[in-house]
């Protein structure tokens, strides 16, 4: 089917343009929601002026788009979720739930379809989301999952905590890890293999006394016995 844009459709016309399109994508789509309408005679009469229209209306939404954008940057979007005890969600945020919010907050239908989140989200924790609001623009949101009945900015200032925390602990565990390692190789080993030296020094004298002592008791007993063969001798002579 032939038919005349009244406004742009992304990836597919601008207002004013005249394409022909599937049938169904034109009865289904563009004819109920206005953006086109058939190419009729009417229709082409007024192309002219449906292109300045389109380009008036393009300039105001690229205006308005890049306003929001501003707005989106300093918006964080706080969704309470319950979760287990390793932080896993049950169930998931989804792009229309945060679509939800920011209508809360912001008070300007967002269509879900531009907010990108390429897998649901099912943890705990602070995400960036990037919302493309034009071909042109794009802004990013933060998205806070928090605990159900916490409070959510005790829950991102916990965040901030832990995440300062864990830095400084793997900081700290590096150097540390390194210099107990340094230390003990050049420093606790060599005064425990001089302990062992000295030690081993020590208990060897002991080991070489026992054969001296030996050898000094066997000589004492053999003068004891020369002495008392000697005494029986001159016994012996003064019998006689």
């Amino acid at each position: 089917m032939r038919v005349v844009f009244l406004e742009d459709v992304e990836g597919v016309a601008q207002g004013g343009d005249v394409k022909e399109v599937k049938n169904g994508f034109a009865r289904n789509y563009l004819i109920p929601k206005n953006l086109a309408v058939p190419a009729t005679h009417n229709a082409l009469q007024k192309v002219q002026g449906l292109t300045v229209q389109a380009e008036k209306d393009r300039v105001k939404m690229l205006s308005d788009m890049t306003e929001l954008a501003t707005h989106l940057e300093d918006v964080q979007v706080n969704v309470e979720m319950r979760a287990g005890a390793t932080g896993q969600l049950y169930g998931s945020v989804t792009n229309s739930m945060v679509a939800e919010k920011l209508l809360e907050l912001t008070e300007r239908e967002i269509d879900r379809r531009v907010i990108e989140i390429s897998d649901p989200i099912r943890n705990l924790g602070r995400f960036e989301v990037n919302v493309r609001l034009h071909a042109d623009v794009h802004a990013t949101i933060a998205v806070l999952v928090y605990p159900l009945g916490k409070d959510p900015e005790e829950y991102a200032q916990l965040l901030v905590e832990e995440a300062e925390a864990a830095a400084a602990r793997e900081a700290a565990g590096v150097d540390g890890f390194e210099y107990e390692v340094v230390a003990e190789d050049s420093e606790d080993a060599p005064e425990a293999s001089a302990a062992e030296d000295d030690s081993e020094s020590e208990s060897e004298p002991a080991d070489s006394d026992e054969p001296e002592e030996e050898a000094a008791a066997e000589e004492s007993a053999e003068e004891d016995k020369g002495d008392s063969a000697e005494a029986a001798e001159e016994t012996d002579s003064e019998d006689n």
